[in-house]
């Protein structure tokens, strides 16, 4: 992946050192994962988040200042030129269709960070997408988390994540989150699940379509070897692999994001047809 080039639009709230609280190491899925874990065994997850959180260091001068490491500068950079990559793609895709693109930002933080509409965001969460600020929200934390813990390597990793958070901006932006929020009101949990997934899957897809066209409407240029490791990142954080990692089995009753196998492929059937059209995961009988 090559992204040095890119454009940089300088859409990032940074609020690295400033969020409040203890940081807590383990953010994202791999947070809940482990403190699953602990659960199972018998320990207290109280007592492993008090402990994580009395471990950490914090990051700051002698004046109160949050000090960044050049692997950080690095992902900031990276981040703001795949965040300005989707902008450009999207903005001519919405234009093709008659439509105008609104722009997301990105808040980067360390432990957590209070939203606007979403109450409070904590790294344990995972990169999220806010629609009532039309944000998203990541730890660079994450970053490691998918390298270490699922197994998910490469640059285009993290950039899968900020285009599938992006994704669920469109959603938002097409009126699908809405229509879900919906629905979650009159559905018992297991059924509500179901649409869930398919709105986790159709941002993968999303994802896809973003990759598709980043070579030609932005400065980024993908390889095929990119892509592969997108759908890799993709297989990582599926439902069933996280459970099987946390607990011996699966329980697709209790998916809310989709299986490795259809995350994988939401996100290439994105990067194959490049058809926003085509992304309907809610017309998908395999999936209801």
């Amino acid at each position: 992946m090559k992204w040095q080039q890119g454009d940089r639009r300088g859409n990032i709230d940074d609020r690295r050192g400033s969020s409040g609280g203890q940081r807590i190491a383990f953010g994202g899925i791999g947070g809940i994962v482990i403190l699953l874990i602990a659960w199972m065994c018998g320990a207290d997850p109280s007592l492993l988040l008090n402990q994580i959180a009395t471990e950490q260091t914090t990051q700051v001068n002698e004046q109160g200042e949050y000090q960044s490491t050049p692997e950080e500068d690095r992902l900031m950079d990276f981040s703001d030129v795949v965040l300005t990559s989707t902008y450009q793609v999207w903005s001519e895709l919405f234009k093709q269709q008659g439509k105008t693109y609104t722009d997301t930002k990105l808040v980067v933080y360390t432990g957590g960070t209070q939203t606007q509409g979403c109450g409070q965001g904590l790294a344990q969460y995972g990169p999220f997408y806010c629609p009532a600020d039309q944000t998203v929200y990541l730890d660079l934390s994450f970053n490691r988390e998918l390298s270490t813990k699922f197994g998910a390597k490469g640059e285009f990793a993290l950039a899968y994540v900020i285009a599938h958070e992006v994704g669920h901006h469109i959603q938002n932006l097409l009126g699908v989150m809405e229509q879900t929020n919906a629905m979650r009101q009159r559905m018992s949990e297991t059924e509500y699940n179901k649409i869930s997934v398919m709105t986790e899957l159709q941002a993968d897809f999303y994802a896809g379509v973003w990759a598709h066209y980043a070579n030609e409407y932005s400065k980024v240029e993908l390889e095929y070897n990119d892509i592969l490791e997108g759908m890799r990142a993709a297989e990582a954080v599926g439902d069933d692999h996280i459970q099987e990692s946390a607990q011996g089995y699966s329980n697709p009753e209790s998916f809310t994001h989709g299986t490795s196998e259809q995350r994988a492929y939401w996100f290439k059937k994105g990067y194959d047809t490049g058809d926003m059209d085509a992304g309907n995961t809610f017309n998908d009988r395999s999936l209801q």
